[in-house]
């Protein structure tokens, strides 16, 4: 469980670098780091689904090292979809 979570956190902070949001600027502290693993977990699950069971590659495990390529697309499209509903005012900006 430690290293899932850790996997996430990871995963979450890799994505919000390679994608810098403006609807992020605001989150800082614990805030943030909530963030980057929710994100990180959203999107190990995503890339997992992807890549797992849609394509076909990879093992039955969501959470584990081998997947974080994976997972850290699965963040980065979950981070764009977020940017996205943000913009649109669908759901509110994180921190404010």
């Amino acid at each position: 469980m430690i290293g899932a979570l850790l996997v996430g956190f990871i995963t979450g902070v890799v994505a919000r670098m390679l994608i810098p949001f403006d609807t992020l600027r605001g989150l800082r502290g614990p805030k943030s780091w909530l963030f980057s693993l929710g994100l990180g977990i959203a999107g190990a699950i995503l890339g997992w689904l992807i890549f797992a069971k849609w394509i076909g590659w990879g093992d039955s495990n969501i959470l584990d090292l081998g997947g974080i390529i994976g997972s850290i697309i699965g963040a980065i499209i979950v981070l764009i979809i977020f940017n996205w509903l943000v913009r649109f005012r669908i759901i509110g900006r994180p921190g404010a």
